[in-house]
């Protein structure tokens, strides 16, 4: 029901993931970043509990190996699971468990880790992975791209619905948190809101550290 990619970039430090599905609110329960420590994803069958718990690992130190043992240890019911950890040293993993649904597949590149589940064919994940590889500019722009390699290259076997885009840096929340919950075109949505909010990332990022210097917010009544 779902394909995801996840990357980093070690130029800036910056983690995350763009994930679309034919479920709808795809990206509130499958995608999780972390400043400082990766991204998990879990998918398929979903059990949300894992991307907390996965950050929370490799917080501690952890391989993404070694989290992702735990993570079959913590989940009697993994086989249902399709999941995903990469590290800030661009270290990353996948699994799908025997239950997973349809045509599946995983892939990993350097600094990035993609896959799905009811996919068209198993080529989509690689074609995540070559997009992001040979793509440059901010992350969520590379993250954005790779999704849209995915969909040309035969994505999910039917429509999908949702779709969403996450990036973490230096600050501790998200500075790229875009959703389209349900959309008949969400990818081509999310590019959009995507192309929006690029231009005013910056201004929010500086009212949160520094607002005796943000710029105005241009609005009424703010002149």
């Amino acid at each position: 029901m779902t394909f995801s990619v996840a990357g980093i970039c070690p130029d800036t430090g910056m983690v995350g993931c763009a994930i679309t599905s034919s479920s709808i609110c795809v990206a509130s329960r499958c995608a999780f970043v972390r400043s400082g420590t990766g991204v998990a994803l879990t998918q398929n069958i979903t059990n949300p509990n894992l991307g907390p718990l996965a950050l929370d690992l490799l917080q501690e130190g952890q391989s993404p190996q070694q989290v992702m043992a735990a993570l079959a240890e913590a989940d009697s019911d993994v086989q249902w699971r399709q999941l995903g950890v990469l590290n800030t040293a661009g270290e990353g993993t996948t699994f799908s468990g025997e239950q997973a649904l349809g045509i599946f597949s995983t892939a990993e590149g350097q600094n990035c880790i993609a896959m799905g589940n009811l996919l068209e064919n198993t080529g989509v994940p690689q074609a995540m992975i070559d997009r992001f590889e040979s793509s440059s500019g901010h992350l969520a722009e590379r993250l954005l791209s790779a999704l849209e390699a995915g969909l040309a290259a035969g994505g999910e076997l039917g429509p999908v619905h949702s779709a969403g885009l996450l990036v973490a840096a230096q600050p501790q929340w998200p500075v790229v948190d875009l959703r389209v919950d349900w959309h008949i075109e969400p990818i081509n949505e999310l590019r959009m809101v995507w192309q929006n909010y690029e231009p005013q990332m910056q201004a929010y990022i500086t009212r949160a550290k520094d607002p005796s210097n943000a710029e105005s917010f241009g609005v009424p009544g703010d002149e």
